[in-house]
């Protein structure tokens, strides 16, 4: 059960690792990976419009949970 949670958050698991990736990568090197994190954000400065960054997270989100019911 707890892998089908990993799935079923995967988007607050994509945030929250992008997040450490760029706080790590960023104290090791003094550079960034992404714009700016959480990675919503990013895709924000990348001129996503916040309906499309909403729509696709919703999407992923779907896919997933229909994954993750799947393999029960």
């Amino acid at each position: 059960m707890p892998l089908i949670l990993l799935l079923i958050a995967f988007i607050p698991i994509v945030e929250t690792l992008s997040v450490m990736i760029q706080v790590a990568y960023y104290k090791k090197t003094g550079k960034r990976i992404f714009k700016m994190t959480p990675i919503h954000h990013h895709f924000e400065l990348c001129n996503w419009k916040e309906n499309k960054i909403v729509s696709v997270f919703s999407l992923v989100t779907f896919v997933m949970c229909a994954i993750a019911l799947l393999a029960i």
